[in-house]
């Protein structure tokens, strides 16, 4: 691989890591530090394995030079002999350890506690989404921008604003208690949910799937069940969820980039691992009265790794979804709804049903509707496909989109 396409990769993975362990030298106030010294670290990979090529190990030289840069920092700071020195831990010789503990086990306390930090109750829901996305994910400002559907000013000034709060509140990483957790892994849970979709189906990447969000949602989560106290039922829900979804990655994606939609996909693709791995954390979800979104999305999710277009399946699924939306309405899953609904009741019934939902800006709005007239009227299913291209905002959508207007008038030019 090249350093090109390796470096973004591991600095969506690292970044963060890096970050949380600074954070806990420097203090949450001082976060920016910790931010610089990470950017840093990525901006000398970028210098030198541009000339002298990438290092046998990435992962460990990264961590080796995020160390030396830390204990230079450290020691020509006055941050370090007025704030950090009298808390810093003494060897037995009584020499200071100057180098931050990036160890495996360090790093995954450091993110878990940095995950429930920023998800401090002073700090508005909205920045938190915002912060946790540059903080942990290293998203950078204009795809935080796009995930939220806001702009970068407004962003900015969230996490302007967020930090400040971190300050004032003199918010500490420690390890959440039960309380804390009730609290606030509800905004956890969502930043992670925002994650994988944005790797599942990003609108702002052409790539349209890209496997490295959906891993680092996927490791965040799994860190989460490490801990007695955020091992719960929503987690692991949210868990399989994403192992369900990520089992079919390599078939939602043609070899030209190309998305698949999933009654077009090949199925002898699907990864048996990763739907095996889901089911066992549906399993250990199914425990207790509380029933979340995350359960009820899981649970459509493990239906579709089912290849089969059964009566029984879609009957499921479309029960599943009358509970979900009763509980967490959103558009896209009542767009999906129709679809289930679709497969058990037929698609001029489904038709009806979509046009209640009266969705004139969504482009999925557009492809239901082109998909429910096919077969049915294709002057209709053409004419709606029209309209979902001139709404699509990556270059995969619009290929698609034309590539089932061209079967529709293959299949115009036969009769």
């Amino acid at each position: 691989m090249h350093h090109t396409e390796l470096l973004p990769h591991l600095f969506r993975t690292e970044y963060s890591r890096v970050t949380a362990v600074l954070c806990k030298t420097f203090g949450l106030d001082n976060i920016e530090i910790a931010e610089d010294i990470a950017s840093d670290t990525f901006l000398a990979a970028l210098e030198l394995w541009t000339y002298k090529g990438i290092p046998e190990n990435p992962v460990a030289w990264l961590y080796t030079v995020a160390k030396n840069k830390t204990r230079n920092f450290l020691i020509r700071s006055q941050t370090f002999t007025n704030k950090v020195l009298p808390n810093f831990r003494m060897s037995e010789s009584d020499n200071i350890n100057y180098e931050p503990d990036l160890s495996d086990s360090n790093i995954n306390d450091s993110v878990l506690q940095m995950m429930f930090a920023i998800s401090h109750p002073s700090i508005p829901a909205e920045s938190q989404i915002g912060f946790a996305l540059r903080v942990l994910c290293g998203f950078g400002i204009d795809e935080i921008a796009s995930a939220l559907l806001s702009n970068k000013e407004t962003i900015n000034k969230r996490l302007y604003r967020a930090k400040e709060l971190l300050r004032n509140e003199q918010v500490k990483l420690e390890m959440p208690d039960n309380e804390v957790v009730s609290k606030r892994l509800g905004n956890v849970l969502l930043t992670l949910y925002l994650l994988f979709s944005e790797g599942y189906y990003s609108e702002t990447d052409d790539s349209v799937i890209r496997e490295d969000l959906c891993a680092e949602a996927m490791r965040l989560v799994y860190i989460l069940t490490t801990n007695s106290n955020t091992d719960l039922p929503q987690v692991n829900a949210l868990l399989a969820l994403m192992c369900f979804h990520a089992s079919r990655l390599e078939a939602r994606k043609s070899i030209n980039g190309e998305l698949i939609l999933y009654g077009e996909q090949d199925s002898t693709l699907w990864n048996q691992e990763l739907i095996a791995r889901g089911a066992y954390y549906l399993n250990k979800a199914s425990v207790g009265s509380n029933l979340s979104k995350y359960h009820l999305e899981a649970s459509i999710a493990w239906w579709h790794t089912n290849p089969s277009d059964s009566l029984d399946k879609w009957q499921n699924i479309l029960n599943l979804y009358d509970l979900l939306l009763q509980i967490n309405y959103s558009p896209i899953a009542d767009l999906n709804r129709i679809y289930a609904y679709s497969k058990v009741h037929g698609n001029s019934l489904a038709i009806i049903e979509a046009e209640k939902l009266n969705l004139t800006s969504n482009e999925y709005y557009y492809v239901l509707m082109g998909e429910l007239y096919t077969g049915y009227n294709n002057d209709k299913a053409k004419a709606n496909y029209l309209l979902a291209l001139n709404l699509a905002k990556t270059i995969a959508d619009r290929n698609c989109i034309k590539e089932k207007i061209s079967k529709l008038d293959g299949l115009d030019s036969i009769y």
